[in-house]
């Protein structure tokens, strides 16, 4: 009898329990997406992993997709000569999306010293700064791209997969993929996922197909909606199932104007599974935090959606990203 209270309570919510779940997968089933979970991003990693692809040795991941050849189809783009930058303005004061400002101190001259000059820091990683991820930047199971282990990365800086292979710059074509013109709404709201279909239906609506060695530009809008409403605890993003597209169309690079993923990531009991599949099995690097608003801008002028971007990181043998200025030019 001491049991029969909690039976008797389960016997009565079991009705509203089904009819919750009842809900949950009819929602699901409206909105035409699968329900992801971690064991599914475990399976892709051994699916989509590019580990050997180009060698034992191979620290470029799929920049390898970038051939001398692909660089010159690219430099063919420049039309006009009209850049835009990609990147924000540094952030030197602290926000709930930037608990690392850019520290910047000025030695500024006197009178009768004649030089001015500074110093600049950052933690570039995180939802505030443009900056570029190498592929030491993330671990899955102790190891990162290629296969190499969590312990060539010490207190001196990455042996392996660090932003310095990337020290000659990247130069190739990228293809904007404008969400919230697609939709047509001024931006994406907080939490809103990009699937794959969207990808598809945008290839359909510009008319531009992603092919090898190609940047690819995801705009949500987050930079034009912060700017308005403040910052969200939420943010929009890319869904995992975009990563098989990225593989299959070779892409180089991606880039969004936050952090890549969804967030939440709407995949259960895994936090950021683009940015894992991305740089440990591709191998591909991501550009976070970038400024897109202008180039959508530009880009619907011209209606155009695919153009140079040329950029650099800075040398820094170690290191696991780089703060970066990504320049398109039409």
């Amino acid at each position: 009898m001491k049991h029969t209270p909690t039976f008797l309570t389960a016997l009565l919510l079991a009705p509203i329990m089904r009819s919750c779940l009842c809900l949950f997968f009819l929602c699901s089933m409206a909105s035409g997406e699968e329900t992801w979970t971690k064991n599914d991003v475990d399976r892709l990693m051994t699916e989509l992993s590019n580990w050997g692809k180009w060698g034992a040795d191979d620290q470029m991941g799929t920049l390898n997709y970038i051939t001398p050849e692909v660089r010159q189809a690219a430099a063919k783009l420049v039309k006009e000569g009209m850049t835009v930058s990609l990147s924000r303005d540094a952030a030197k004061t602290k926000a709930p999306d930037n608990g690392s400002p850019y520290e910047h101190n000025i030695a500024a001259a006197s009178e009768n010293q004649g030089w001015n000059g500074d110093s600049i820091k950052v933690a570039c990683h995180g939802l505030a700064h443009t900056h570029l991820d190498a592929l030491c930047h993330k671990l899955y199971g102790g190891k990162m791209y290629n296969g190499y282990s969590y312990k060539t990365v010490t207190a001196n800086g990455a042996e392996k997969n660090s932003i310095i292979n990337l020290k000659a710059g990247v130069f190739s074509r990228a293809v904007l993929f404008d969400i919230p013109l697609l939709k047509g709404v001024d931006y994406l709201e907080p939490g809103t996922a990009v699937f794959a279909k969207d990808l598809d239906a945008w290839e359909k609506h510009s008319g531009v197909t992603v092919g090898a060695g190609d940047i690819v530009l995801v705009r949500t809008g987050h930079w034009k909606r912060r700017d308005k409403l403040g910052v969200a605890a939420q943010h929009p993003g890319l869904h995992v199932s975009c990563v098989p597209w990225l593989h299959d169309r070779k892409a180089a690079m991606i880039g969004t104007d936050l952090a890549l993923d969804v967030s939440p990531s709407q995949v259960r009991f895994s936090d950021q599974p683009v940015h894992q599949l991305c740089l440990v099995a591709l191998g591909m690097p991501v550009l976070d935090c970038a400024d897109l608003e202008q180039l959508s801008i530009e880009a619907a002028k011209r209606k155009r959606w695919d153009f140079l971007i040329s950029m650099a990181p800075l040398a820094v043998d170690g290191a696991t990203g780089s703060p970066i200025n990504p320049i398109v030019t039409f």
